[in-house]
């Protein structure tokens, strides 16, 4: 009788030990949320749109989905930041909610969180570009000489495709070079453009702006403007937009733009001619020298999907003040496989 069930029960202590084969051994995959320091560029102006200054870390509130956070880095327009905590490693560390830790300070250093921005400057050379191509170029040009010697400047063009004319430099001689070498043709593919440009600045630390010049209407692209959008916020990239009257031909476009542009933190411009233009650039470049750069490191928060950032001022005296920067993120998810301690997860962009 023993002799009958001893080989069925050695069988099944033997699948036991050894754990299911095929298929079943496959480890089912964990995700995992991992967020570092998110940077904030904040815009404070009084109801005539002009610029407050002076303002200290203790007159600004930052909450994520409700949840108060502390200030790690403070500056004020081209300054250096300065350190809010005693210890970065301590304030960075936190679990996010999702089992795992992060330390933002092994992934930024203080010095280059604020020492200037780096502006990628992205230039319609579609077939809506045959009027008024030099007026642009012209305007580009002045643009790029007037921003500050901290400021690294990119310089790509598109039409159907991308070109990243100059890559990002503090040489200002070869983004002017890189401008007057760009000519007109095809049609225009701005959003394809846009999240391309846009890859490439979260790829920086500090301050990231991307300043798009359009001459119309998106007539190429197979990526939605509302993903181009989303990406921005999560990466923490301004995005500013001039665009002529042609893009008013197309409503659609005009109210993307005005979406876009506020959402990441950014302002949208309609020229009429060379001279709005040139104002708008203008009006670009003093906004970047006002900004205010506040960073901090998400205190355990259980969502894993969007996060709503909500900045105030504290005190009556300042409650009447507007401020604009973007107004939230999504943290990127990380796969990796059960007991893979060499897995290196992918962090959420700044």
């Amino acid at each position: 009788m023993v002799g009958k069930y001893f080989l069925p029960i050695l069988l099944l202590l033997v699948f036991i030990l050894r754990g299911p084969t095929g298929s079943q051994a496959q480890e089912s995959p964990n995700f995992h949320v991992v967020v570092n320091m998110v940077q904030l560029n904040v815009a404070v102006t009084d109801k005539k749109g002009n610029y407050i200054t002076g303002l200290r870390p203790e007159d600004f509130t930052i909450l994520e989905d409700g949840i108060v956070e502390r200030t790690a880095t403070f500056a004020e327009g081209d300054g250096p930041a300065r350190s809010l905590t005693e210890s970065t490693g301590s304030s960075a560390s936190s679990s996010n909610g999702a089992g795992r830790s992060t330390d933002g300070a092994s992934n930024q250093t203080l010095a280059s969180l604020v020492n200037g921005a780096n502006v990628f400057v992205l230039f319609d050379t579609s077939d809506y570009m045959y009027r008024g191509f030099v007026f642009a170029q012209d305007a580009i040009t002045e643009f790029i000489r007037s921003l500050t010697t901290a400021d690294k400047i990119a310089f790509y063009s598109y039409s159907r495709d991308l070109s990243r004319v100059a890559a990002l430099t503090a040489d200002r001689s070869q983004v002017l070079r890189a401008v007057r070498s760009t000519v007109a043709g095809d049609q225009a593919a701005l959003y394809n453009a846009l999240l391309l440009t846009l890859k490439d600045a979260a790829q920086n630390t500090g301050r990231k702006v991307v300043v798009v010049f359009s001459n119309g209407p998106d007539n190429s692209s197979v990526v939605p403007p509302e993903d181009v959008a989303e990406f921005a916020q999560s990466a923490g990239v301004s995005i500013y937009m001039i665009s002529t009257q042609e893009a008013r031909l197309e409503p659609v476009s005009t109210a993307v733009f005005d979406r876009m542009t506020a959402a990441t933190g950014g302002k949208a411009y309609f020229a009429k001619n060379w001279k709005d233009e040139n104002r708008a650039f203008a009006s670009i470049r003093d906004d970047l020298a006002h900004l205010y750069s506040l960073s901090y490191y998400p205190k355990p928060n259980p969502n894993t999907g969007w996060r709503a950032i909500t900045v105030k001022l504290v005190g009556d005296g300042l409650k009447k003040y507007k401020i604009r920067t973007r107004n939230g993120y999504r943290p990127q998810p990380s796969r990796f496989s059960n007991g893979d301690s060499s897995a290196v997860s992918k962090l959420a962009p700044e």
